[in-house]
């Protein structure tokens, strides 16, 4: 393999895992809010997919336009699904609320199949982000090369938010304390539904960015790659965004190089051996921190 080609590599390998970062962000945020690991987040993911078919292939609405729609439209999905079926379960036994959580994922899986058929429909072609680039010797697409920029981008200002805003100050109280944030007057809430906006918000960026260079979605399309991100989480340490992010990389760039040299087929199942096994040696995942169980 030569320096060009390993180069190449190296940036297909880093803007996928920019993408699994954007989405594992979702789901350890969620669980450092509500301790829940929201199972539906790789479907939500899917359906920003098909907002995005809807908005410029069936309603001929600019890529620019459709961007701002998908994005809206994804963050009403989450902030509605948190709303009807998690919220009434707040009191309930952990265990009831992740089962909704997978009962949800199946009926968006469902709904997507009786909606669109389970056959794949084309993704529409952003020409701008399909625009190949070269740097040095190494030509790639212009979507490939922003992704983990963009990721880093946002996740800077993510960071800032949660460390220097009153709403972060909030967010940071109840991922803490849940009961003790609320009788300090923490309108809980509020900081859950911001919470899944934010979450929502990233899932339909990633969206955009893994589906532009692909031809084709499909009801099933979001599982995987949704399951990844969760393995992605869980290995940088759920609850932990930074965790989230290098996890991401990580699985992002062993997938490439493990792809490149001739094993497709076990790409996916490394990712579960190399779970396993930083759970065997660092249960709480990388830069996740024990937590003491209330008794």
């Amino acid at each position: 393999m030569d320096l060009t080609t390993f180069l190449s590599y190296c940036l297909t390998g880093i803007s996928i895992g920019g993408i699994y970062a954007l989405i594992a962000i979702g789901y350890t945020m969620v669980y450092g809010i509500l301790r829940l690991i929201n199972f539906a987040h790789g479907d939500i993911f899917m359906m920003a997919a098909y907002f995005m078919i809807f908005a410029m292939v069936d309603f001929m609405i600019p890529w620019y336009l459709s961007i701002v729609v998908v994005v809206i439209a994804t963050v009403i999905l989450g902030v509605v699904i948190e709303k009807v079926a998690y919220k009434p379960l707040r009191s309930a036994p952990r265990m009831s609320i992740m089962i909704s959580a997978i009962g949800v994922s199946y009926l968006l899986q469902n709904t997507a199949t009786y909606l669109f058929s389970a056959l794949p429909k084309s993704y529409p072609s952003i020409d701008v982000l399909n625009k190949r680039i070269t740097i040095g010797d190494v030509s790639t697409s212009l979507v490939t090369f922003i992704t983990p920029i963009i990721t880093i981008i946002a996740v800077i200002l993510l960071l800032m938010l949660i460390k220097h805003t009153k709403v972060g100050m909030a967010m940071r109280a109840v991922s803490k304390d849940f009961e003790t944030a609320q009788l300090m007057g923490i309108k809980i809430n509020d900081i859950i539904s911001i919470t899944f906006v934010i979450g929502c918000f990233l899932a339909a960026l990633g969206s955009i960015l893994y589906f532009t260079p692909r031809p084709s979605v499909f009801p099933l399309s979001g599982s995987l790659p949704g399951l990844k991100c969760f393995i992605a989480a869980v290995f940088g340490g759920i609850g932990s965004i930074p965790g989230a992010v290098v996890g991401g990389f990580i699985i992002g760039l062993s997938e490439t190089f493990i792809k490149a040299a001739g094993y497709s087929e076990f790409s996916d199942v490394f990712t579960f051996v190399l779970l396993v096994v930083v759970l065997m040696f660092r249960p709480t995942g990388l830069f996740g921190e024990k937590m003491a169980e209330k008794v």
